[in-house]
């Protein structure tokens, strides 16, 4: 089953501006739209290999309230 997730860039700047933290991540499938503050990504065993996280209170130094994590390998592509 094919899964995206959306990060809701409105709801970053509306937690910003009200000064509260609403969930910006959306996991969506044809099934359903799940919202959170995170969202893990798991191999085929169930172990976490990546997680997306929204932190609105505190952003990375670049400034980023909203990252991937992993611990694995990530290969950048560029677009021709």
């Amino acid at each position: 089953m094919k899964t995206i997730i959306h990060i809701n860039q409105h709801n970053i700047k509306k937690s910003v501006k009200l000064d509260q933290d609403i969930p910006c991540v959306t996991v969506k499938t044809y099934k359903s739209n799940d919202y959170g503050h995170e969202a893990l990504i798991k191999d085929k065993e169930g172990n976490v290999v990546a997680k997306v996280v929204s932190n609105i209170n505190k952003p990375l130094s670049c400034g980023a309230r909203c990252w991937i994590e992993t611990n694995l390998e990530v290969e950048t592509l560029i677009r021709k």
